[in-house]
């Protein structure tokens, strides 16, 4: 690694300022802190110094996401080859795309109860996806730190990977495209790169898509790798459904709420797929590749409070405004809206929540920076997904919109948060 070294030392002249190569030092500076640490160290007595800087924290980050990837690719398959074969059972027509011919080219049949079958189909269908986003929004990212010279930083690692996990797997590769460089540009680039930005990158880019183009990312066709099939997500269904028949048990009703026919031809969805609160928590159900398993989100939140990186205050706040805000409209009886009887408990196990109340309200440059501003942000996120879902059950996953809402207002938080303080200690001084 020693002759490395001296290489990227040898030429770095040539990418310094005044060197010929000047405009490509971006490029030039990202590969070498990818492979080794910069060797610029701060001095003085006024520096704090840690173990971690950006790149580790990114790292970090990317690792507290890897089980929750796994995971999400082998569901993609698992949801595919269980429809396929409650299809095949009832004798519905479906078609099968270029992912399906790459699986059975490997020697695979769709068959749900190998795992590395499932895992190999979720991974033909979960690589396009990633690699389009890294390469169209790491270009969007270089051409704007050659433009400005400034450094290539990590932060595109996680939102790299954020993207295509709020995704559905259906999802055509140049909506990808669009998504992301949409995302980096308008939320990201416009206001100054990495640290500047004020809303989430990664749900800025979901959220163009959800309102350009929503039938490819919303519905009950875009959830399950198979053409042809129809099967909506829990929230969805809970939506959709119709109000508790008298004397039925909530537990009884809200599991037909979420198990209600949606097959094509009316069928009943398969036994492998309904969706019991225990498939719920684990994940085993039709939604975003990454944002099923409320079990491995619990995980991956362990990581990012244990490192520091992720805000259990935020992550507290959400969880207790879901609560509060469900308990309060259960109060209320709709004879029209199902979604107001829905327990909080099934609110913290279904879409997109645990996901976004970890990975997305916790990131630390858009979300509130002060300990009591970070309750008040987690708690506004958790509000607004309730009431989303509920009230506008048009729009049945509410977490995304809650987010990028509670980005908007994290700056006005902090800034009355601090604003007490201050008249605090005036008054704590003025009686002394």
């Amino acid at each position: 690694m020693k002759a490395l070294r001296d290489v990227l030392d040898k030429v770095h002249p040539w990418f310094a300022k005044g060197g010929p190569l000047e405009v490509a030092y971006p490029m030039y500076e990202a590969l070498d802190t990818f492979l080794y640490t910069p060797g610029e160290v701060a001095h003085g007595s006024t520096h704090l110094r840690d173990g971690i800087d950006l790149k580790r924290m990114m790292i970090t980050v990317v690792m507290a996401l890897v089980p929750i990837t796994l995971f999400g690719m082998w569901n993609v398959g698992y949801q595919a080859n269980t429809a396929i074969a409650a299809m095949e059972q009832a004798g519905q027509r479906y078609t099968l795309d270029w992912h399906h011919s790459i699986h059975h080219a490997i020697g695979f049949t769709n068959d749900a109860s190998n795992p590395a079958d499932n895992f190999v189909l979720g991974l033909i269908h979960f690589l396009p996806i990633y690699i389009v986003c890294m390469f169209v929004g790491g270009h969007v990212e270089l051409v704007f730190s050659v433009l400005r010279g400034h450094e290539i930083n990590e932060g595109f690692l996680v939102t790299g990977l954020l993207f295509p996990l709020t995704l559905p797997p259906t999802i055509p590769l140049w909506q990808v495209a669009i998504g992301i460089a949409f995302g980096v540009i308008v939320a990201k680039e416009v206001f100054g790169g990495t640290g500047r930005n004020f809303l989430n990158v990664a749900l800025t880019s979901r959220a163009f898509l959800y309102f350009a183009y929503a039938g490819q990312i919303s519905g009950d066709k875009v959830w399950t790798a198979v053409d042809g099939y129809s099967g909506a997500t829990a929230l969805g269904r809970m939506a959709g459904a119709g109000p508790a028949p008298e004397g039925a048990t909530e537990s009884a009703w809200v599991y037909s709420m979420v198990n209600v026919p949606d097959v094509a031809n009316g069928e009943a969805i398969a036994a492998d797929l309904q969706a019991s609160w225990l498939n719920s928590f684990i994940g085993t159900i039709p939604g975003s590749i990454g944002e099923t398993s409320t079990l491995l989100c619990i995980l991956g939140a362990g990581i990012l409070i244990a490192t520091g990186i992720g805000s259990w205050r935020i992550m507290a706040g959400v969880v207790g405004g879901v609560v509060a805000t469900t308990l309060l409209l259960n109060g209320f009886d709709s004879e029209t809206n199902p979604m107001f009887a829905v327990p909080f408990y099934w609110h913290l196990v279904v879409g997109g929540l645990s996901f976004g109340l970890v990975y997305m309200a916790t990131d630390p440059v858009s979300a509130s920076m002060t300990d009591r501003g970070k309750w008040l942000y987690g708690i506004l996120i958790g509000f607004m997904t309730v009431l989303i879902r509920v009230v506008n059950p048009a729009f049945p996953e509410g977490i995304m919109l809650a987010v990028l809402f509670g980005n908007v207002f994290a700056p006005l938080i902090d800034y009355f948060v601090v604003q007490a303080n201050v008249r605090r200690r005036i008054a704590r001084y003025a009686t002394t």
